[in-house]
């Protein structure tokens, strides 16, 4: 007998601005008691140092967090010259200081090779797996954490201020999995010196953006008021870049049911800005999303089932 869910049966998204001081799973689990959700994650952890864009993702919403987390992040960090820390930002313990402070022009001839596709070793303080173990849980028991570089794609690295000497604000536009910390500490290296993030915000989470973003404080006041339901997103918004086949409701039926549906019939319907070798697809029935699919030998698979056919 399959086991009921605790909780209403929410689905889709909302934008958390993730305050300073909490881990993302903080986040998830207030949200979760406070509109007594049955299914609640997130699509990118946020460092508790870290503020701005945490997408949590209800219900059927969870289908499509790897969708969300593929997508270009954007970040603005302050990188803090003078002190490496244990974990690469301001709530670590000093490891070695430096009296180098760069110059604006050193610091901005230096950024082109930590743009493209680089190799990156993550911080010791990360959620990456060690022989089964978390390094972060490794280094708060003292154990020395070696970590093997992995590619890393950034597409922007840019200087856009300078306060003082000891400090510089950068903006990264960057892919999935890449550590704002690492390229903090790798820059100041760079540039002969040390230095660690000061301060970190996310601005964008592929479609997800500030401006849809509501204070976790706002949300949490709400409660399971029905005004905090009018900030959940469709689940479809995560969706939002890839295009769009609208079904009938007999077609969107067969595609729940795991069947392959021939092109023909779509051929006047399929977007033209999707690939028909291998091309993604947000399946729409009804006004909602029901599912992904993918393109191929002149037939529509289904892919992944985000709704139930009506």
């Amino acid at each position: 007998m399959p086991r009921t869910r605790k909780g209403r049966p929410i689905d889709g998204w909302i934008v958390i601005d993730k305050p300073a001081g909490l881990t993302s799973t903080d986040v998830v689990n207030a949200v979760k008691r406070s509109l007594a959700a049955q299914k609640v994650g997130h699509a990118g952890t946020l460092d508790p140092i870290a503020t701005g864009v945490l997408p949590l993702a209800l219900g059927a919403g969870t289908k499509t967090v790897p969708y969300v987390m593929d997508g270009t992040k954007e970040y603005v960090f302050t990188l803090r010259f003078g002190e490496a820390r244990d974990s690469d930002d301001a709530d670590g313990v000093v490891t070695e200081t430096s009296d180098v402070r760069p110059t604006d022009a050193a610091i901005r001839a230096a950024l082109p090779a930590f743009t493209g596709t680089i190799m990156q070793v993550p911080p010791r303080f990360s959620a990456v797996k060690v022989q089964g173990e978390r390094a972060y849980d490794l280094a708060r028991a003292g154990a020395e954490v070696e970590l093997a570089p992995r590619p890393a794609q950034v597409d922007r690295f840019e200087l856009v201020a300078r306060p003082d000497a000891d400090t510089a604000v950068f903006v990264v536009e960057s892919g999935k999995g890449v550590y704002m910390r690492s390229l903090a500490r790798d820059l100041a290296r760079a540039l002969g010196t040390v230095g660690h993030v000061a301060a970190l915000r996310r601005r964008r989470v592929g479609p997800f953006t500030e401006a849809q973003a509501v204070s976790l404080d706002k949300l949490l006041a709400l409660g399971q008021d029905a005004s905090a339901l009018s900030l959940v997103l469709p689940v479809e918004t995560a969706l939002a870049d890839i295009p769009a086949l609208a079904l009938t409701g007999e077609e969107a039926a067969r595609l729940a049911n795991g069947q392959a549906l021939s092109l023909v019939p779509f051929l006047s319907r399929m977007p033209q800005d999707v690939d028909p070798d291998g091309g993604l697809v947000r399946v729409m029935a009804g006004g909602k999303a029901l599912a992904l699919g993918r393109l191929g030998d002149g037939m529509l698979h289904p892919v992944r089932l985000l709704s139930h056919a009506e």
